[in-house]
């Protein structure tokens, strides 16, 4: 399913522990469950197959899109800003919250995006957090040293600050909502958070809601910085 474009590998096993899944008209939900070449694969009824070309997509995610490929509220998700351009089922490599904006890839290659997704890959994702108040003296020492919020520790492989009210933060995991969390327990609120590198590639040159496709060099750069 990953290699058909479907989704990464782990969430294509709970699609086929959620019963979406058919081969041959019966329905399987154990993942490792083999097919052959002319097996019918269905999820949802809809028949899949496997994609030829890889695709690699870097966008820059204006704030108010979600990252999902759909909704159940109705909001806006990041994946429709490329259905124009792209007739592959592309899926977003990790997350940003519909808040945030700034880089995320889209792939339909479920190896790429499971290694980077995986926090053992300890791949390193810069941001730019503007707040709206001046930014506590100790905040970014304290962020690196580590610290507790609601019972999860947080730390963040590097933070200093730019400025009064902007600090950049570099995460090689990235906890859910890990910079809202921390900077809330501080009582800073945040006016933007952005996402301006993943690994080895920038958000230069790219205005929020445009993308690219990474190049081969690029991509190549992902995998080897990998630690998995």
């Amino acid at each position: 399913m990953a290699h058909c474009g479907i989704a990464s590998r782990r969430a294509s096993e709970q699609i086929i522990a959620d019963g979406r899944v058919t081969v041959n008209g019966v329905t399987v939900t154990e993942p490792g469950t083999k097919v052959r070449v002319y097996d019918l694969v269905c999820v949802d009824g809809k028949e899949i197959s496997l994609e030829e070309r890889k695709v690699y997509v870097l966008l820059n995610k204006p704030a108010g899109y979600v990252c999902s490929l759909s909704d159940e509220k109705g909001r806006p998700v990041a994946a429709s800003l490329l259905k124009e351009a792209y007739s592959e089922r592309l899926y977003n490599v990790g997350r940003l919250d519909m808040f945030s904006q700034g880089l995320i890839i889209f792939t339909n290659d479920g190896d790429f995006a499971a290694r980077l997704s995986h926090p053992s890959s300890e791949l390193e994702k810069e941001y730019i957090v503007e707040s709206s108040v001046p930014l506590p003296r100790t905040l970014a020492e304290e962020f690196q040293k580590g610290l507790r919020v609601d019972g999860v520790f947080y730390r963040c492989k590097e933070a200093h600050d730019v400025n009064a009210r902007k600090m950049k933060i570099v995460l090689v995991e990235g906890k859910n909502r890990e910079i809202r969390n921390v900077f809330a327990s501080k009582e800073v609120g945040i006016r933007s958070l952005t996402r301006v590198r993943i690994g080895n590639v920038g958000i230069t040159g790219l205005k929020p809601g445009e993308f690219r496709e990474l190049t081969a060099q690029e991509v190549a750069g992902l995998k080897k910085l990998c630690k998995n």
